[in-house]
């Protein structure tokens, strides 16, 4: 995969969509990662509406991604190692069913593709990987003030606490 290739898309959730956002604007390869929320029953939600639990939405990133640079299944390796996959509806401190671990797949391809991934990053897990695998439903942007919300508030206290050690300890999955 040395040459420039197609886009595609990847839409993943796994907790604090600022730490996933932030986490794959590392991977050489994506173009672009965009907050959003999908899974849920309302039509375009406001962050305050998925945070109340009550539409069934996760925060998620939209990965755009450059196929000469990276294929689907890296992009979901990447993902078993940028979150604990093994909590439910957690990560860290951030509670709720909006950030529940979940891969959204587009077609059978992608489905088989997340069910290998789950199952391969098992054997680095004691705890039973609990990621959703399902449908890709619509994808909802969050507001502008979400997006490269690490790289425009590297100052603020959750972007000093939790994103920066994170990103600091990511192992670029080759």
């Amino acid at each position: 995969m040395n040459q420039a290739g197609k886009l595609s898309e990847a839409l993943v959730g796994g907790g604090c969509f600022w730490c996933v956002e932030a986490a794959y604007e590392t991977l050489p390869g994506v173009i672009e990662a965009e907050n959003g929320y999908a899974g849920g029953d309302r039509e375009a939600p406001s962050y305050e509406e998925v945070c109340s639990g009550r539409t069934g939405h996760a925060e998620v990133v939209r990965v755009v991604y450059d196929t000469g640079k990276l294929s689907y299944r890296q992009i979901l390796d990447f993902f078993f190692t940028i979150h604990d996959p093994t909590t439910e509806d957690r990560q860290g401190a951030d509670i709720g069913e909006q950030y529940r671990s979940v891969i959204f797949y587009a077609n059978d391809e992608e489905r088989k593709e997340a069910e290998a991934a789950r199952a391969a990053a098992q054997s680095r897990f004691d705890a039973p990987i609990v990621t959703a695998i399902l449908p890709r439903p619509r994808f909802w942007p969050a507001e502008s003030y979400h997006q490269d919300y690490f790289r425009t508030h590297p100052d603020a206290a959750y972007c000093r606490i939790v994103i920066a050690p994170k990103l600091a300890s990511i192992k670029i999955v080759k």
